[in-house]
């Protein structure tokens, strides 16, 4: 929340205030605003609007005008003699007034439930599409493997894309969970989004892999000790959320781009380190599991290993990572992107 003079910012919130009421603004303006407030007394250039505002979409600069002059009026500036926004000719645009920095407190509580609910509800989504996504290429390896009879292609297909999709929703709704809560709780978008995504992983990793655990000893009497768990869970939050972090006003291509990356080297780590992902949990499960028919060595073989060795386990994950990283970094950006295109909220 940034304060100045009568108002109050609330980037996250999407919100401007004057004192205490709602002020209509465009999501693109007030994109505007908020990279004016977050640095005060800094030169902020035409470039910069253009790339973090407009993102990359091509205006003329008659519209940066139109913004700066619209967000006068809302504030009561006037240019000749500006007390918020300042005209540096040929250059840009530097806030001037005094700018303080605290809490949300001021929200209302419905509209911070509201911006905490959509963070969450987008990551879900976000994550469960790359893993129905995922699901569907383990599904169609497993389902091209020689099997007994009985087991017909459909029913593999369809088993192994619905046991991925769910394991995927789960694992994207704690980290979106914690990396809403992150940024409330933790200082806001930065360190607050990577260590609540992270600890959002971590604590749904540990708790699916105890369950998980559990309800394999129960049922036949054994459980594979080395499925995905608390560690890769961790890992893979950190990535989401430093490629989401990394996306802040970007465009919903590149935010997907750096999710990717992020969460790709998350998969990647996570292999380097001994650690398994879905494709690594699946192919444990066929090898290690009494009577079951499940084989992924289609991957091992395509890497020159017998079975799903190491190398196959660490490109599955790395290429998990990136998907899932991608879904959920874009899935966020989109839902900004509709939230900032809502024509309620235009300025007349």
């Amino acid at each position: 929340m940034y304060r100045f003079d009568c108002f109050q910012l609330s980037p996250a919130e999407r919100q401007l205030r004057r004192d205490g009421a709602p002020v209509e603004l465009s999501g693109r303006y007030l994109d505007a605003l908020s990279l004016l407030v977050s640095e005060p007394g800094k030169l902020v250039t035409k470039d910069r609007f253009m790339a973090e505002v407009w993102r990359g979409v091509p205006v003329t600069d008659e519209a940066l005008t139109q913004c700066v002059r619209t967000l006068r009026r809302v504030l009561g500036d006037e240019a000749a003699r500006p007390r918020f926004i300042e005209t540096v000719p040929k250059h840009g645009y530097r806030f001037i007034a005094a700018v303080e920095q605290g809490g949300e407190a001021g929200a209302p509580a419905s509209e911070r439930w509201s911006a905490f609910g959509r963070t969450a509800l987008a990551g879900t989504l976000g994550g469960t599409a790359a893993g129905a996504i995922g699901g569907l290429v383990y599904g169609l390896a497993a389902a091209g493997e020689p099997r007994e009879a009985g087991m017909g292609t459909l029913s593999v297909l369809l088993v192994i894309s619905v046991v991925t999709a769910v394991v995927a929703l789960v694992g994207a709704a704690g980290v979106s969970l914690g990396l809403a809560l992150g940024e409330r709780r933790l200082g806001g978008r930065g360190a607050g989004t990577v260590v609540g995504a992270a600890l959002g992983g971590l604590v749904v990793g540990a708790v699916v892999k105890l369950l998980g655990l559990d309800a394999f000893t129960l049922l036949v009497g054994r459980s594979p000790g080395a499925i995905t768990g608390a560690f890769e869970g961790a890992l893979l939050g950190c990535g989401v959320g430093l490629g989401v972090y990394l996306a802040r006003a970007a465009s919903i291509r590149r935010s997907a781009a750096l999710g990717a990356l992020t969460g790709g080297g998350a998969g990647l780590a996570v292999g380097l380190l001994g650690g398994r992902l879905m494709g690594g949990s699946l192919a444990l499960l066929g090898t290690q599991m009494p009577g079951s028919r499940l084989s992924l060595d289609g991957f091992g073989r395509m890497m020159g290993e017998q079975g799903f060795g190491s190398t196959a386990t660490t490109v599955t994950g790395t290429l998990e990572g990136m998907l899932f990283g991608a879904c959920i970094a874009g899935a966020l950006a989109l839902a900004e992107r509709r939230l900032d295109r809502a024509p309620t909220s235009w300025v007349a």
